[in-house]
C-alpha cells in the first residue's frame, strides 16, 4: 500500500424511495468511526485502522451522521445523482426529524452576496436567489417531483472524532413530497455528485467508493483508495465530459458511455445514437445512487423489454394487465405462486459500457411487489423501467442494479471503476459488525 491517507466509512445501507474549508491532513490521519445503523424504510491506503461508518437500503440509501454545536443527530440520503447536502430545518407533520440551526453555535447562514453564493452555485439547476433578509436562498427540485427550498449555511459536520468545519449545505424550511411517509423517516440528503459544493468535493478527497449487499441491507462506503488483497482489480469507463453547456446534460453527474445492451448472449440491434446524447444533451447514462431500480430511454427500453419477453417465453406468466405499470415506468410484470421460494434460472441482462460490463443476474432481474396479489399468484416487476414514462430525458442505473459490485467514483481521474465482490464478505474483511 502506498502512504496516502484515507478516510474509511463502512455503512449500513437502508432503503426507501437525492471557499470552503477541507480537512487537515491531521484531521485525515485520525481514525474516524461512524455507528450507522441500518432501518428498515418502506419505500489514500490505511496506516491506521480503518474508518467505519453505517448505513442501509430499499428506495434510498441513508447515512448517520453528527452535525453542529452541540451534536444533533441526523440520517440523510446518500445521493450520487445531487450535488448540494441537505437538512430540514423545520420541524412539521411530514418532516419530524430535523436540524435545529438556532441551537448551533457553529451554524453560519450564506449572505447572497458571498462567493460561494454567485460563484459556487453555478451547477444547480434553479438558480439560487436573494431572501429578505439578504441570505443565499436555493430551490432543489428532484425527478420524482419532489422539492426542497431554504438557506445555504455552513456548518460542522462530525465523523466520530473527527470535525468537519465550514461545510456548505442547505439549511431548507419548505417543500413537497412524492412520499411524505418514507421522506418523513430521514432528516435530508447528503449530494456525492462532481460539483463544486458536493459533500466529496468538499471534503476533497479524489474518490470515493461503496458495495451494496443482496439481502441484508448491510454495505461499505469508502472515501480514498481501496487497496484490499480481496478485492479484484477494478475495470473503468470514463465519465463523458461536455465542455459546452447544454439544456438537458447534467455536466456535474456520473455520467458514463452506455455502448450496448445483451440479454443472455443476444446482443440488443439498437443504433449507436440511441446511446449517445443529441444536440441539446438530451440521452445521457448516469450512475446513481439515489435511484432504486434502472430505467432506460425509449428505444432502448422497448428493445430490451421484447428480448427479453421472448427469452423468458414458457419460463414466466406474464401479468398481461395493460393498465399496471409499477412505479409509473416498469411495465413488464410476472406472476409466481405464492409458494415459490426461488425463481427459475433467469437469462442475465448486461449493460455494455465502454471498457467494462455490468451483469445483470438472478434475483436483480424481478422484484417481488409485497403486498401485490392475483388471487393465489404474487406479482413479480421486471427492475429495468421505460424514462419516457418518467418524463426523464437520461437513463439511471440505479443502485439495485450495482449490489455485489465494489463502485469506484474516481473524481480525479474522471471515471467510475466496478469490480464484482460479495459485499457481505467485503464488509466481513473490514471488520464491520452490524
Amino acid at each position: 500500500m502506498d502512504s496516502v491517507n484515507i478516510l474509511l466509512l463502512l455503512l449500513m445501507f437502508c432503503t426507501f424511495m437525492q471557499s470552503v474549508p477541507c480537512l487537515s491532513t491531521k484531521q485525515l490521519q485520525q481514525s474516524v468511526i461512524l455507528p450507522l445503523r441500518a432501518k428498515k424504510i418502506s419505500s489514500c491506503s490505511i496506516p491506521k485502522p480503518p474508518n467505519k461508518v453505517a448505513f442501509h437500503h430499499n428506495v434510498s440509501l441513508t447515512v448517520s451522521l453528527s452535525v453542529g454545536s452541540p451534536l444533533q443527530q441526523v440520517t440523510m440520503v446518500l445521493d450520487t445523482g445531487s450535488e448540494l447536502s441537505w437538512l430540514h430545518c423545520k420541524k412539521t407533520p411530514s418532516t419530524p426529524s430535523t436540524f435545529n440551526p438556532l441551537i448551533s453555535s457553529s451554524y453560519s447562514a450564506i449572505p447572497c452576496l458571498s462567493t460561494i453564493c454567485r460563484t459556487k452555485t453555478r451547477d444547480f439547476t434553479v438558480p439560487v436567489s436573494c431572501d429578505p433578509n439578504k441570505l443565499c436562498h436555493a430551490t432543489l427540485s428532484y425527478a420524482d417531483a419532489s422539492s426542497v427550498e431554504g438557506n445555504l449555511a455552513a456548518e460542522t459536520f462530525h465523523i466520530d472524532n473527527s470535525n468537519l468545519p465550514g461545510m456548505v449545505f442547505g439549511c431548507m424550511d419548505a417543500g413537497s413530497s412524492s412520499n411524505l411517509d418514507e421522506d418523513s423517516k430521514t432528516t435530508g440528503l447528503i449530494g456525492m455528485n462532481r460539483g463544486a459544493l458536493s459533500f466529496v468535493s468538499q471534503m476533497d478527497y479524489p474518490k470515493f467508493s461503496y458495495c451494496i449487499s443482496g439481502r441484508d441491507s448491510n454495505g461499505v462506503l469508502l472515501f480514498g483508495e481501496a487497496n484490499f488483497p480481496w478485492l479484484r482489480p477494478r475495470k473503468y469507463t470514463p465519465l463523458v465530459q461536455m465542455s459546452t453547456p447544454l439544456p438537458y446534460f447534467d455536466r456535474v453527474a456520473y455520467t458514463v458511455q452506455l455502448e450496448g445492451i445483451k440479454v443472455a448472449g443476444t446482443v440488443l440491434h439498437l443504433p449507436k445514437s440511441v446511446f449517445v446524447p443529441d444536440h441539446t444533451g438530451a440521452g445521457q447514462t448516469m450512475v446513481d445512487s439515489g435511484t432504486q431500480f434502472t430505467f432506460l430511454l425509449g428505444p432502448a427500453y422497448t428493445a430490451l423489454k421484447n428480448e427479453y419477453m421472448k427469452q423468458t417465453k414458457g419460463m414466466l406468466r406474464s401479468l398481461n394487465d395493460p393498465n399496471f405499470v409499477f412505479q409509473g415506468a416498469m411495465d413488464l410484470c410476472y406472476l409466481g405462486e405464492s409458494t415459490r421460494t426461488n425463481l427459475p434460472p433467469l437469462p442475465a441482462v448486461t449493460l455494455m459500457f465502454r471498457g467494462v460490463e455490468m451483469s445483470v443476474t438472478g434475483e436483480k432481474l424481478l422484484h417481488k411487489l409485497v403486498g401485490v396479489t392475483r388471487g393465489r399468484n404474487q406479482v413479480y416487476c421486471f427492475t429495468f423501467g421505460n424514462s419516457d414514462l418518467l418524463g426523464i430525458e437520461a437513463s439511471i442505473i440505479g443502485h439495485h442494479h450495482q449490489q455485489n459490485f465494489w463502485m469506484e467514483f474516481d473524481l480525479a481521474n474522471s471515471r467510475v471503476g466496478l469490480a464484482e465482490v460479495s459485499c457481505e464478505l467485503a464488509s466481513q474483511k473490514l471488520g464491520l459488525e452490524f
